[in-house]
């Protein structure tokens, strides 16, 4: 195959996505090219059938905010027209569907050529910002004319029919996947000691820090757990909602406990020397990040919302609590990690969690869907 993959290259879970899968389709010997306004931060390493095009955004004075999708959409044209690309995958609906529709009506209409779409629905741009009322309709256009339409997680699958009234069979629910070598269990002796957090238990979370997330019920819960053991919270990324949590940490007593680390690119060693991971998001589609604790022996304390009941096994790789109730994570916390018999039990439950997600098995799905389009042509939809 020959395709472009267009995506956010931010700190976020659909970035990443499709910045891992275009790498495991490069490794395959498909052709990939990528295309976004900067480069993507998991987009490391050279390789061979594996490109990255910037988005140029124009700066013409007519404009307040510029036409980021306009200048996209030229970009995918030229792709298509340049390199032969024959599908355009785009991860998260805004804009990156509409701009790739937009594409093909130009090539269709202006060249005679055509070009198949795909698009993965990440979350947010189906539980946030598509269903705000000035992109409502237009997600919804835009992704009914993808020829494949697929979800990490059937509750975002489930979210999206009844929201924006797609057709169930039009969506494939194909799970995020985690690199289970680069993510394992390791010692983290070293790492404990540059976090000072030796003699105490480490807590982590990472993320965009978008209101979503809601990093203050992390705070919280980790102000309840500080009050009974020894411990630290490490906070990594950056977003809006971060200075709040550390006012909120300031407030509460406990800011000499937290560690901001800002955005990494490398975060693994971080997680294998967490004894817990805090995710309290109340619409998490997937949680790709849940994952990669899991993947590092690294229990899940949440909430049993959104899609994360799907990648963490509750009672047994972690525990999920009622949304909402952000003291649960403390508690639950606490109990869990002084119970040692019973915690050591569910690190090793973590890693065989994540091992359900093994990349290869998933990208083989990816690869079926997406090559069902451009070597059959017809509609690959279906489970």
């Amino acid at each position: 195959m020959k395709l472009a993959v267009v995506c956010h290259p931010t700190y976020g879970g659909s970035g990443v996505v499709a910045t891992e899968l275009a790498q495991q389709l490069a490794e395959r010997g498909h052709e990939v090219h990528v295309a976004t306004y900067e480069r993507p931060f998991r987009l490391e390493r050279e390789q061979e059938n594996l490109r990255f095009h910037p988005v140029e955004v124009s700066d013409y004075p007519l404009f307040r905010y510029q036409p980021y999708s306009l200048n996209l959409s030229n970009k995918l044209l030229e792709l298509v027209e340049e390199h032969g690309v024959e599908l355009i995958h785009s991860h998260y609906a805004i804009p990156h569907a509409q701009a790739a529709w937009m594409a093909r009506e130009v090539l269709r209409s202006e060249r005679g050529l055509d070009v198949r779409l795909a698009c993965t629905l990440h979350g947010t741009d189906i539980t946030l910002v598509g269903l705000e009322r000035s992109f409502f309709e237009l997600t919804r256009f835009s992704i009914l004319r993808q020829d494949v339409l697929t979800a990490p997680s059937r509750w975002l699958a489930d979210m999206t029919v009844n929201e924006f009234r797609i057709p169930p069979e039009k969506l494939l629910v194909i799970p995020n996947f985690v690199d289970l070598e680069q993510f394992h269990p390791a010692d983290a002796t070293a790492t404990r000691q540059e976090l000072d957090a030796e003699g105490k238990f480490v807590i982590t979370h990472m993320s965009n820090y978008r209101p979503v997330k809601r990093v203050e019920d992390i705070v919280r819960g980790f102000a309840v757990l500080r009050a009974q053991l020894p411990a630290v919270l490490v906070l990594v990324g950056d977003g809006p909602e971060r200075d709040k949590a550390v006012k909120l940490a300031v407030d509460l007593g406990v800011h000499e406990d937290v560690r901001i680390l800002g955005k990494l690119t490398r975060f693994e060693k971080i997680l294998q020397a967490s004894d817990l991971y805090f995710l309290p998001s109340r619409a998490e589609s997937f949680g790709l990040s849940a994952l990669e604790a899991q993947a590092c022996g690294c229990p899940v304390i949440g909430y049993h919302a959104g899609g994360l009941p799907e990648v963490v096994d509750d009672g047994v790789s972690g525990i999920l609590c009622p949304e909402g109730r952000d003291t649960c994570l403390g508690s639950l916390a606490a109990d869990l990690l002084a119970d040692r018999e019973r915690y050591l039990a569910m690190r090793e439950a973590a890693r065989r969690r994540a091992e359900a997600f093994a990349a290869g098995p998933i990208v083989d799905r990816y690869e079926e869907a997406l090559g069902c389009l451009v070597n059959g042509g017809g509609v690959c939809v279906g489970g």
